[in-house]
Protein backbone atom coordinates (compact mmCIF):
# COMPACT_ATOMS: atom_id res chain seq x y z
CA UNK A 1 0.00 0.00 0.00
CA UNK A 2 1.69 3.23 -0.82
CA UNK A 3 0.95 6.75 0.50
CA UNK A 4 -0.20 9.63 -1.63
CA UNK A 5 -2.07 12.59 -0.99
CA UNK A 6 -5.84 13.91 -1.16
CA UNK A 7 -5.03 15.61 -4.04
CA UNK A 8 -3.05 12.75 -6.04
CA UNK A 9 -5.54 10.71 -5.24
CA UNK A 10 -8.69 13.10 -6.73
CA UNK A 11 -6.31 13.01 -9.97
CA UNK A 12 -5.52 9.24 -10.15
CA UNK A 13 -9.76 9.14 -10.18
CA UNK A 14 -9.80 11.48 -12.91
CA UNK A 15 -7.11 9.98 -15.23
CA UNK A 16 -8.18 6.28 -14.81
CA UNK A 17 -11.76 7.13 -15.43
CA UNK A 18 -10.56 9.36 -18.63
CA UNK A 19 -8.63 5.73 -19.69
CA UNK A 20 -12.02 4.18 -18.95
CA UNK A 21 -14.28 5.59 -21.11
CA UNK A 22 -14.25 8.06 -23.95
CA UNK A 23 -17.16 10.06 -22.42
CA UNK A 24 -15.62 11.04 -19.77
CA UNK A 25 -14.12 15.02 -19.75
CA UNK A 26 -13.42 17.55 -17.48
CA UNK A 27 -14.48 20.94 -17.71
CA UNK A 28 -13.65 24.10 -15.57
CA UNK A 29 -11.96 27.60 -14.95
CA UNK A 30 -8.09 26.81 -15.34
CA UNK A 31 -8.65 23.48 -15.26
CA UNK A 32 -6.02 22.56 -18.49
CA UNK A 33 -3.08 25.00 -19.12
CA UNK A 34 -2.67 25.92 -15.46
CA UNK A 35 -3.81 22.54 -14.09
CA UNK A 36 -6.45 23.79 -11.71
CA UNK A 37 -6.68 26.31 -9.03
CA UNK A 38 -5.74 23.10 -6.46
CA UNK A 39 -3.60 21.40 -9.14
CA UNK A 40 -5.99 18.64 -8.78
CA UNK A 41 -5.86 18.58 -12.34
CA UNK A 42 -2.29 19.14 -12.87
CA UNK A 43 -0.79 16.78 -15.98
CA UNK A 44 -4.12 15.78 -17.39
CA UNK A 45 -4.25 18.65 -20.41
CA UNK A 46 -0.92 18.11 -21.58
CA UNK A 47 -1.97 13.89 -21.68
CA UNK A 48 -5.29 13.87 -22.82
CA UNK A 49 -5.73 17.22 -24.66
CA UNK A 50 -8.04 19.82 -26.12
CA UNK A 51 -11.27 17.32 -26.25
CA UNK A 52 -10.80 15.81 -22.55
CA UNK A 53 -9.87 18.39 -20.66
CA UNK A 54 -11.23 22.11 -21.14
CA UNK A 55 -10.65 25.94 -19.91
CA UNK A 56 -14.19 27.49 -19.49
CA UNK A 57 -15.30 31.11 -19.12
CA UNK A 58 -15.25 32.54 -15.28
CA UNK A 59 -19.40 31.63 -16.20
CA UNK A 60 -20.60 29.46 -13.58
CA UNK A 61 -24.46 29.68 -14.90
CA UNK A 62 -22.67 28.84 -18.08
CA UNK A 63 -20.45 25.86 -18.31
CA UNK A 64 -22.73 23.97 -15.53
CA UNK A 65 -25.51 24.51 -17.90
CA UNK A 66 -23.11 23.41 -20.60
CA UNK A 67 -22.16 20.52 -18.70
CA UNK A 68 -25.79 19.48 -18.06
CA UNK A 69 -26.51 19.67 -21.65
CA UNK A 70 -23.58 17.80 -22.99
CA UNK A 71 -24.57 14.33 -20.13
CA UNK A 72 -28.41 14.44 -21.43
CA UNK A 73 -26.47 13.60 -24.83
CA UNK A 74 -24.26 10.79 -23.64
CA UNK A 75 -20.84 12.81 -22.56
CA UNK A 76 -19.99 12.10 -19.18
CA UNK A 77 -18.70 15.75 -17.82
CA UNK A 78 -16.76 16.36 -14.34
CA UNK A 79 -17.38 20.20 -13.34
CA UNK A 80 -14.31 21.26 -11.20
CA UNK A 81 -15.91 24.62 -9.42
CA UNK A 82 -12.70 26.67 -8.15
CA UNK A 83 -15.31 27.10 -4.87
CA UNK A 84 -18.27 25.61 -3.94
CA UNK A 85 -19.70 28.80 -3.24
CA UNK A 86 -19.66 29.72 -6.80
CA UNK A 87 -22.16 27.48 -7.46
CA UNK A 88 -24.68 29.50 -6.07
CA UNK A 89 -24.66 31.63 -9.71
CA UNK A 90 -25.62 28.28 -10.86
CA UNK A 91 -28.10 27.26 -8.56
CA UNK A 92 -31.24 26.78 -10.99
CA UNK A 93 -28.64 24.67 -13.35
CA UNK A 94 -27.57 22.55 -10.16
CA UNK A 95 -30.59 22.01 -8.21
CA UNK A 96 -33.39 22.44 -10.55
CA UNK A 97 -32.25 21.17 -13.95
CA UNK A 98 -29.78 18.42 -13.55
CA UNK A 99 -32.03 17.15 -10.56
CA UNK A 100 -35.06 16.88 -12.16
CA UNK A 101 -34.75 15.44 -15.76
CA UNK A 102 -34.77 11.90 -15.14
CA UNK A 103 -37.70 12.28 -13.63
CA UNK A 104 -39.50 15.15 -15.73
CA UNK A 105 -38.44 12.45 -18.62
CA UNK A 106 -39.87 9.28 -17.30
CA UNK A 107 -36.72 8.27 -17.26
CA UNK A 108 -36.11 8.39 -20.12
CA UNK A 109 -32.68 11.14 -19.91
CA UNK A 110 -30.44 10.44 -17.51
CA UNK A 111 -27.74 13.37 -16.58
CA UNK A 112 -24.50 11.58 -15.31
CA UNK A 113 -22.81 15.06 -14.16
CA UNK A 114 -20.10 15.02 -11.81
CA UNK A 115 -20.07 18.95 -9.99
CA UNK A 116 -16.92 18.81 -7.55
CA UNK A 117 -14.66 21.54 -5.85
CA UNK A 118 -13.85 22.61 -2.60
CA UNK A 119 -16.89 22.65 0.07
CA UNK A 120 -15.50 24.77 3.22
CA UNK A 121 -14.02 27.33 5.55
CA UNK A 122 -10.89 27.56 7.67
CA UNK A 123 -8.82 29.19 5.13
CA UNK A 124 -9.84 33.02 5.99
CA UNK A 125 -10.84 33.51 1.95
CA UNK A 126 -14.08 35.37 3.64
CA UNK A 127 -17.98 34.63 4.06
CA UNK A 128 -18.33 34.61 -0.07
CA UNK A 129 -15.80 31.75 -0.35
CA UNK A 130 -16.54 29.61 2.98
CA UNK A 131 -19.89 27.77 1.84
CA UNK A 132 -20.55 24.38 2.97
CA UNK A 133 -23.60 24.06 0.88
CA UNK A 134 -23.83 20.37 1.06
CA UNK A 135 -27.60 20.31 3.61
CA UNK A 136 -28.81 22.51 0.46
CA UNK A 137 -27.47 19.83 -2.22
CA UNK A 138 -29.21 17.29 -0.38
CA UNK A 139 -32.31 19.14 0.04
CA UNK A 140 -32.72 18.35 -3.52
CA UNK A 141 -34.54 15.11 -4.51
CA UNK A 142 -32.52 13.53 -7.07
CA UNK A 143 -28.68 14.68 -6.37
CA UNK A 144 -26.48 12.46 -4.57
CA UNK A 145 -23.67 13.93 -2.48
CA UNK A 146 -20.20 12.64 -1.00
CA UNK A 147 -17.92 14.43 1.00
CA UNK A 148 -14.64 12.63 0.98
CA UNK A 149 -12.38 12.60 4.40
CA UNK A 150 -9.46 10.58 3.31
CA UNK A 151 -7.44 10.20 0.28
CA UNK A 152 -8.85 6.23 -0.15
CA UNK A 153 -12.10 7.74 0.30
CA UNK A 154 -12.01 10.94 -2.03
CA UNK A 155 -10.61 8.59 -4.75
CA UNK A 156 -12.84 5.63 -4.40
CA UNK A 157 -15.98 7.93 -3.97
CA UNK A 158 -14.44 9.85 -7.21
CA UNK A 159 -14.69 6.47 -9.38
CA UNK A 160 -17.93 5.97 -8.37
CA UNK A 161 -19.29 9.18 -8.84
CA UNK A 162 -18.23 9.50 -12.61
CA UNK A 163 -19.46 5.88 -13.04
CA UNK A 164 -23.01 6.91 -11.59
CA UNK A 165 -25.79 7.73 -14.08
CA UNK A 166 -27.28 10.33 -11.58
CA UNK A 167 -25.80 13.88 -11.13
CA UNK A 168 -23.14 13.26 -8.09
CA UNK A 169 -21.35 16.31 -6.29
CA UNK A 170 -18.71 15.70 -4.25
CA UNK A 171 -17.52 18.46 -1.40
CA UNK A 172 -14.00 18.69 -1.16
CA UNK A 173 -12.18 20.68 0.92
CA UNK A 174 -9.10 22.42 0.23
CA UNK A 175 -7.27 21.90 4.03
CA UNK A 176 -7.16 17.76 2.57
CA UNK A 177 -5.54 18.46 -0.18
CA UNK A 178 -1.87 18.05 0.79
CA UNK A 179 -2.76 15.37 3.09
CA UNK A 180 -1.47 11.71 2.75
CA UNK A 181 -2.97 8.61 3.07
CA UNK A 182 -2.97 5.02 2.27
CA UNK A 183 -4.59 4.40 -1.30
CA UNK A 184 -3.63 1.02 -2.91
CA UNK A 185 -2.47 1.12 -6.47
CA UNK A 186 -5.36 -1.50 -7.75
CA UNK A 187 -8.38 -0.49 -9.08
CA UNK A 188 -11.46 0.46 -6.59
CA UNK A 189 -15.24 2.03 -5.90
CA UNK A 190 -16.42 3.27 -2.99
CA UNK A 191 -20.27 2.57 -3.33
CA UNK A 192 -22.16 6.06 -2.72
CA UNK A 193 -24.79 5.59 0.31
CA UNK A 194 -22.01 3.58 2.48
CA UNK A 195 -20.73 5.20 6.00
CA UNK A 196 -17.12 3.49 7.20
CA UNK A 197 -16.31 3.53 10.76
CA UNK A 198 -12.98 5.06 10.63
CA UNK A 199 -12.83 3.97 14.56
CA UNK A 200 -14.55 1.22 16.58
CA UNK A 201 -16.06 2.37 20.07
CA UNK A 202 -18.55 1.41 22.65
CA UNK A 203 -19.22 4.25 24.43
CA UNK A 204 -20.33 6.82 22.40
CA UNK A 205 -20.85 7.30 18.44
CA UNK A 206 -18.95 10.69 16.79
CA UNK A 207 -20.80 11.08 13.79
CA UNK A 208 -19.73 13.19 11.18
CA UNK A 209 -18.29 13.82 7.80
CA UNK A 210 -15.74 15.96 5.64
CA UNK A 211 -12.77 16.77 7.54
CA UNK A 212 -15.02 17.24 10.57
CA UNK A 213 -14.08 13.47 10.40
CA UNK A 214 -10.14 13.81 11.23
CA UNK A 215 -11.25 16.73 14.00
CA UNK A 216 -13.53 14.02 15.58
CA UNK A 217 -10.61 11.43 15.07
CA UNK A 218 -8.27 13.44 17.51
CA UNK A 219 -10.85 13.80 20.04
CA UNK A 220 -11.89 10.16 20.18
CA UNK A 221 -8.05 9.26 20.91
CA UNK A 222 -7.79 11.89 23.91
CA UNK A 223 -10.78 11.03 25.26
CA UNK A 224 -9.44 7.25 25.55
CA UNK A 225 -5.92 8.26 26.45
CA UNK A 226 -7.33 10.73 29.16
CA UNK A 227 -10.68 9.97 30.01
CA UNK A 228 -10.93 6.20 29.17
CA UNK A 229 -13.84 6.93 26.85
CA UNK A 230 -14.22 4.59 24.05
CA UNK A 231 -15.69 6.69 20.85
CA UNK A 232 -17.14 5.73 17.67
CA UNK A 233 -16.17 7.57 15.06
CA UNK A 234 -18.71 6.90 11.98
CA UNK A 235 -17.70 9.06 8.94
CA UNK A 236 -20.70 9.06 6.87
CA UNK A 237 -18.99 9.60 3.60
CA UNK A 238 -22.01 10.50 1.70
CA UNK A 239 -24.75 12.91 2.83
CA UNK A 240 -27.12 11.39 0.19
CA UNK A 241 -27.64 8.53 -0.02
CA UNK A 242 -26.94 8.54 3.79
CA UNK A 243 -26.29 5.34 5.36
CA UNK A 244 -29.37 5.07 8.00
CA UNK A 245 -28.47 1.59 8.99
CA UNK A 246 -24.82 2.43 9.52
CA UNK A 247 -25.78 5.46 11.69
CA UNK A 248 -29.03 3.52 13.95
CA UNK A 249 -26.89 0.42 14.46
CA UNK A 250 -23.57 2.59 15.94
CA UNK A 251 -25.81 3.75 18.30
CA UNK A 252 -27.78 1.30 19.18
CA UNK A 253 -24.05 -0.10 20.77
CA UNK A 254 -22.61 3.15 22.07
CA UNK A 255 -25.85 4.79 23.54
CA UNK A 256 -25.06 7.93 23.04
CA UNK A 257 -24.89 9.95 19.92
CA UNK A 258 -22.52 13.55 19.13
CA UNK A 259 -22.91 14.50 16.09
CA UNK A 260 -20.15 16.96 14.19
CA UNK A 261 -20.12 18.71 11.15
CA UNK A 262 -18.34 22.04 9.69
CA UNK A 263 -21.98 22.56 8.19
CA UNK A 264 -24.21 25.32 10.30
CA UNK A 265 -26.28 24.01 12.66
CA UNK A 266 -29.69 25.48 11.23
CA UNK A 267 -31.26 23.51 9.13
CA UNK A 268 -27.86 21.11 9.06
CA UNK A 269 -26.99 17.74 7.80
CA UNK A 270 -27.07 17.44 11.87
CA UNK A 271 -30.38 18.04 12.24
CA UNK A 272 -31.68 15.71 9.88
CA UNK A 273 -29.33 12.99 11.49
CA UNK A 274 -30.73 13.75 15.12
CA UNK A 275 -34.13 12.99 13.73
CA UNK A 276 -33.37 9.88 12.63
CA UNK A 277 -31.95 8.96 15.91
CA UNK A 278 -34.29 10.01 17.58
CA UNK A 279 -37.02 7.84 15.60
CA UNK A 280 -34.93 5.00 15.60
CA UNK A 281 -32.91 4.55 18.76
CA UNK A 282 -34.81 6.53 21.08
CA UNK A 283 -34.99 3.74 23.73
CA UNK A 284 -31.24 3.43 23.36
CA UNK A 285 -30.44 6.43 24.03
CA UNK A 286 -28.57 7.08 27.85
CA UNK A 287 -28.49 10.82 27.14
CA UNK A 288 -29.84 13.39 25.15
CA UNK A 289 -28.12 13.76 21.29
CA UNK A 290 -25.56 16.34 21.16
CA UNK A 291 -24.36 18.18 17.99
CA UNK A 292 -20.82 20.42 17.34
CA UNK A 293 -21.37 22.22 14.55
CA UNK A 294 -19.65 25.35 12.34
CA UNK A 295 -20.74 28.40 14.88
CA UNK A 296 -23.95 29.73 13.38
CA UNK A 297 -22.41 33.08 11.78
CA UNK A 298 -21.01 33.95 8.23
CA UNK A 299 -17.62 32.59 8.13
CA UNK A 300 -15.49 34.81 9.80
CA UNK A 301 -12.04 36.51 7.55
CA UNK A 302 -10.05 36.54 10.73
CA UNK A 303 -7.84 33.04 10.98
CA UNK A 304 -7.92 32.88 15.13
CA UNK A 305 -11.86 33.46 15.46
CA UNK A 306 -12.74 31.13 12.31
CA UNK A 307 -10.33 28.53 13.52
CA UNK A 308 -12.71 28.61 16.78
CA UNK A 309 -15.66 29.43 14.59
CA UNK A 310 -15.30 25.76 13.26
CA UNK A 311 -15.45 22.46 15.06
CA UNK A 312 -12.36 21.63 16.96
CA UNK A 313 -10.92 18.71 18.65
CA UNK A 314 -11.75 20.49 21.86
CA UNK A 315 -15.09 21.64 21.35
CA UNK A 316 -15.53 17.81 20.63
CA UNK A 317 -14.00 16.79 23.45
CA UNK A 318 -16.33 18.77 26.18
CA UNK A 319 -19.04 17.83 24.44
CA UNK A 320 -18.61 14.48 24.63
CA UNK A 321 -17.54 14.48 28.20
CA UNK A 322 -20.89 15.76 28.96
CA UNK A 323 -22.47 13.31 27.04
CA UNK A 324 -20.43 10.47 28.83
CA UNK A 325 -21.08 11.84 32.59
Amino acid sequence: MREITYREALREALSEEIERDENVVILGEEVAQYNGAYKVTQGLWEKYGDKRVVDTPISEAGFIGMGIGASMLGIRPVMELMFWSFAYVAWDQILNNAAMVRYMSGGQINCPIVIRGPANGGTNVGATHSHTPENFIANTAGLKVVCPATAYDAKGLMKAAIRDNDPVYVMENTLLYGMKGDVPEEDYVIPIGKADIKREGTDLSIICHGRAVLTSLKAAEELEAKHGIHAEVLDLRSIRPLDEQAIIESVRKTNRALLVEENKPFAGVGAQIAHLIQWNCFDYLDAPIARVSAIDAPAIYSKPLEDFQLPTPERVLEAALKLCQ
